[in-house]
């Protein structure tokens, strides 16, 4: 195998999306998703201003959290949108994962936050989106 330029690999130029309209829902969906996982980091890194503590960073799979220090380890939480997976991996070797699957933000929610009780973390975030039009709260009464 040989290392070619990506530029190369896409004759010059970056593969089409497809429009917007045929994946509205899904991009809406992985924002909130992202809100949800963004709050987590928020909560448990230290202050920075404008909460860029919530920040998540580019991988070469998708998006993590990096780092978050909770007790005496650390957690960090992968998006891997290559695999289509959500995987929470802890300093000690301890790790969670479930599919990114067609789900709802509620469902989101509560997985996210089982795995994390699974690995003895405890949290409680502000369970609703900020900065969006219809704020829908992460947990349904």
């Amino acid at each position: 195998m040989t290392n070619k330029n990506m530029a190369t690999d896409f004759g010059g130029s970056w593969p089409k999306l497809e429009p917007l309209e045929s994946w509205q829902d899904t991009c809406a969906t992985v924002h909130m998703w992202t809100q949800v996982v963004g709050k987590i980091r928020l909560m448990l890194s230290p202050d920075l201003n404008h909460c860029w503590g919530s920040t998540l960073y580019v991988t070469t799979r998708g998006l993590t959290t990096s780092p978050i220090p909770y007790g005496i380890f650390t957690f960090a939480i992968d998006f891997d949108f290559v695999e289509h997976r959500l995987l929470i991996t802890t300093s000690p070797g301890e790790q969670r994962s479930f599919p990114l699957a067609p789900m709802t933000v509620a469902e989101f929610y509560r997985k996210i936050m089982q795995a994390l009780g699974e690995l003895d973390i405890k949290i409680k975030i502000f369970a609703r989106p900020v900065e969006v039009e219809v704020a829908i709260p992460f947990i349904l009464p």
